[in-house]
């Protein structure tokens, strides 16, 4: 049964519009100029709330001409490593917005987190993300990391990213990393999921972000292309995956269809999802019980197909 706590959390996050005196979310604004507020926004958000524990430490860089930063506790093992793909519909979003979701990875799993910026879209469309995906990996390589030894972890667009990037990754005939975890992943930017009516109205999300966003990060690239949408692509032979779902959202068929067709090739796929939970619901693993459940079941799969 889902607790009372996450019910008032949640439902004040997707009546938000209220706050504002108004009757309903105004729906997503696909403009340049839209869309630039929107990060300003995402960026401020994600500084106010993103203070990290004493202890942690943000050590910057630079990937592909991209700002990246390593987040480090001192506790943690330095032979592990965990890559982290930011998500934000492909359009938003940084390491440095997301630090306050990153950090309970990495204190969770003992395992420092490589975070780094991808190009966005519409200025970048596919395949700039794509490309500096590789290339943080290709970082995490050369600095002798072994692929044993890495994790991916990812969001929304991240996750989906984050899925992309293992694709390319087995496709260029590299070693794979160890396991994979992802949140509420966009694994099918072609839109073919029930979840994308049937949730609308419950989804934090604004409406008519995934119709737009699909677009300008697709740009005149096929939406069905495996590294766009990785729920197209061949599966065979990735590594364990965690998936995790909230049923309020309307990304979640993309990841019970992922899990299934992942399963059907016989990759080790472990489903979560709950009952009335948001988009990326375990990132709220501070404020109530479902979340951080979800949470530690998640560390616990990084930890475990690493050794720790």
């Amino acid at each position: 049964m889902q607790s009372l706590k996450s019910k008032i959390i949640l439902g004040l996050i997707v009546h938000r519009h209220l706050f504002r005196f108004q009757l309903q979310n105004k729906p997503f604004d696909p403009s340049i100029e839209g869309i630039h507020a929107l990060r300003d926004r995402t960026e401020k958000g994600g500084k106010m709330f993103g203070k990290l524990p004493k202890d942690a430490m943000i050590v910057p860089l630079s990937i592909n001409e991209q700002y990246a930063e390593w987040i480090k506790l001192p506790t943690n093992n330095s032979q592990k490593a965990m890559l982290y793909f930011h998500g934000g519909m492909y359009l938003i979003g940084s390491a440095e917005s997301h630090r306050q979701h990153v950090i309970k990875f990495v204190s969770g799993s003992s395992i420092n987190a490589l975070v780094f910026n991808y190009r966005l879209a519409p200025e970048h469309p596919f395949p700039a993300a794509l490309d500096d995906a590789l290339a943080a990996y290709d970082l995490l390589l050369n600095e002798g990391f072994h692929p044993s030894n890495i994790v991916f972890a990812g969001d929304s667009a991240g996750g989906g990213l984050c899925l992309a990037t293992l694709l390319a990754i087995k496709a260029k005939g590299i070693a794979l990393p160890s396991c994979a975890a992802v949140l509420s992943p966009w694994t099918d930017l072609a839109r073919t999921g029930k979840s994308y009516q049937t949730n609308e109205r419950k989804c934090v999300s604004p409406i008519g972000c995934a119709e737009n966003a699909s677009i300008l990060y697709a740009a005149n690239n096929d939406l069905r292309n495996p590294f766009v949408s990785p729920l197209y692509g061949d599966l065979k032979g990735l590594p364990p995956l965690h998936i995790s779902a909230g049923g309020n959202e309307i990304l979640l068929d993309d990841s019970i269809q992922f899990a299934q067709k992942a399963r059907a090739a016989g990759v080790d796929v472990t489903l979560r999802v709950d009952k009335g939970m948001c988009h990326c619901y375990p990132a709220f693993s501070n404020l109530f019980k479902e979340a951080k459940l979800a949470m530690d079941e998640i560390c616990l799969h990084l930890k475990k197909h690493v050794g720790l």
